[in-house]
């Protein structure tokens, strides 16, 4: 089942924006507004402030493996170093 919501006061500039990114994807502002909702939705409803240490580390590693992207600590130091120059 399906519910209608709807969003009073929308500034234009917004509104605009909305539009614009809807008509990017090709889609009408109805669709990317719900996929947008949608994908709110399926984030995790755990503010990173409230998370331990632990638990915050064992997200950031999670999300490492399931990118599948790895930096070389060198890498990250030859940034880092850069930026302090």
């Amino acid at each position: 089942m399906t519910v209608q919501i709807t969003i009073e006061d929308i500034p234009e500039d917004i509104r605009d924006e909305l539009e614009a990114r809807a008509a990017r994807r090709g889609q009408s502002m109805e669709e990317f507004i719900l996929c947008e909702l949608e994908r709110i939705a399926s984030l995790p409803n755990v503010e990173p402030s409230r998370l331990s240490n632990k638990e915050w580390m064992e997200r950031v590693r999670s999300r490492v493996e399931e990118s599948g992207v790895q930096v070389p600590a060198s890498v990250i130091l030859e940034a880092r170093d850069a930026d302090r120059k």
